[in-house]
């Protein structure tokens, strides 16, 4: 990470009322921005938030809303958007300061799994550092006393946190299965070739988030849990061409779902 890291995460936290100091967060996936809808959060949208980049991918509202007890970020930023590492995981290092402990993370993915089908949701148990990278490559990131923020050689053994995974379990209406997911930079899609090398690999999905949010969070000392929307088989497992209109479309149908289940843990939180 680059110098100054810290001073831009107090940046931006500084930014957010301190009325609200939430303890939870659920970061949301292309085509889920719409599970905000309607919860009567306070919407802060990612432009007045010092350091926050604007989000440039469809399905990505752009807000952080906040209760008193949860926030909802509506949106991310990818790497392939050309933001840089340090901007990807910003948001988590921002959760973290104004007192986020348990973070879900969301995404939409393409399946590698044949026994998978658009619409499922699937808990992510592991996954796959297939992005050529780490956002902690640099200096470790320091409190303006030159304080450590995290151990620089952090265990990755049990990112996903095990008790997580079992309450999304209970809480789910439909029995869900879990899953290995496999990041790729993107942002164009997997060749077949790739596919089949993910899945060689023990992966189960595929896709271009998450993984950096979730190193962050586990550097950070959170508990992580991970929630995938299907929302098409990937490259090579039919014939049918990739389109992000339809992963968008997609979200769009399980969103109902996906938003019961994400407040119904959030509740038991």
């Amino acid at each position: 990470m680059k110098a100054g890291f810290a001073d831009r995460v107090a940046r931006a936290a500084a930014a957010i009322p301190a009325s609200y100091r939430p303890e939870s967060a659920v970061i949301l996936g292309s085509g889920l921005s719409g599970i905000v809808e309607g919860l009567g959060y306070r919407e802060l949208p990612f432009s007045e938030i010092p350091e926050f980049p604007r989000p440039t991918v469809q399905g990505h509202k752009g807000t952080l809303c906040l209760s008193e007890r949860h926030a909802i970020m509506a949106g991310r930023f990818h790497y392939y958007e050309g933001h840089p590492w340090d901007d990807v995981v910003l948001p988590i290092f921002v959760l973290r300061a104004i007192g986020v402990k348990t973070v879900i993370l969301t995404n939409a993915a393409g399946g590698v799994n044949r026994s998978y089908a658009p619409g499922d949701l699937v808990i992510i148990r592991d996954h796959i550092n297939l992005m050529g990278s780490n956002p902690f490559i640099g200096p470790n990131p320091a409190a303006a006393d030159g304080t450590p923020l995290g151990n620089r050689f952090f265990d990755m053994g049990t990112t996903y946190t095990p008790e997580l995974r079992e309450l999304v379990k209970s809480r789910a209406s439909r029995p869900l299965k879990e899953g290995v997911y496999a990041a790729f930079t993107g942002p164009s899609y997997e060749t077949p070739a790739e596919v089949r090398m993910a899945g060689i690999m023990g992966a189960d999905l595929v896709g271009m988030s998450t993984v950096p949010e979730a190193i962050a969070a586990r550097y950070l000392g959170m508990r992580v849990a991970g929630i995938s929307c299907v929302t098409n088989m990937a490259a090579g497992i039919t014939d049918e061409p990739l389109d992000h209109a339809e992963v968008v479309a997609v979200g769009k149908r399980v969103e109902a779902e996906l938003k019961a289940l994400v407040l119904s843990v959030l509740a038991a939180l």
